[in-house]
């Protein structure tokens, strides 16, 4: 299977389709429709995605120019009264609307998807990455483990939310090469 894995750009045709994919998937994953408190992202996409420099969108194609997959990353911008002085907008990016066509999944694109997001975010100089997700949701908390994410709190809400995050500026080792042969040679 061949994948393009393009950037959002500022194109109405482009933005529309992507639009639609995700507000389909919103609608077969959580069985509603638009909600205005929770999806200023998707019909403002210039403004959370394109316009920011630290911020950026990518969208999975498959062979046919079909939407089959997304992601989203920002700038940590949300006010969980939780979380204050824990992250911050400079140090803390986001990551928003993975989704997967269900035909594409449990082949990798999830993760790929991932990893080009975790990239950019690298490029931007964040160090680390919050998400929430929800314990409804099949496999999702198995997934973000997996790509290295921890749970820093379950809420226990009616949503079944879960925040996660990701350490991405670890500390740098830089052993001597001459302890490392004597570390060898025992």
């Amino acid at each position: 299977m061949k994948v393009i894995i393009k950037k959002l750009i500022k194109d109405s045709e482009m933005i529309s389709n992507v639009q639609n994919f995700l507000f389909n998937q919103i609608k077969k994953e959580f069985g509603y429709d638009y909600v205005p408190e929770w999806h200023q992202d998707i019909v403002n996409m210039e403004k959370y995605y394109i316009n920011p420099k630290r911020n950026n969108f990518f969208i999975a194609y498959n062979e046919n120019c079909e939407i089959i997959a997304t992601i989203g990353i920002r700038s940590y911008d949300k006010n969980f009264p939780q979380f204050r002085g824990q992250f911050s907008n400079d140090i803390t990016s986001s990551i928003w609307r993975l989704f997967v066509d269900e035909k594409y999944r449990r082949c990798g694109l999830a993760s790929k998807m991932f990893s080009v997001a975790e990239s950019f975010a690298n490029e931007c100089d964040y160090e680390d990455i919050y998400l929430h997700t929800h314990k409804t949701l099949p496999g999702a908390i198995e997934f973000w483990t997996k790509m290295g994410f921890i749970i820093i709190l379950d809420s226990n809400d009616e949503l079944e939310t879960v925040h996660m995050d990701k350490k991405i500026r670890g500390l740098e080792i830089n052993t001597p090469t001459s302890i490392f042969k004597y570390a060898v040679m025992l």
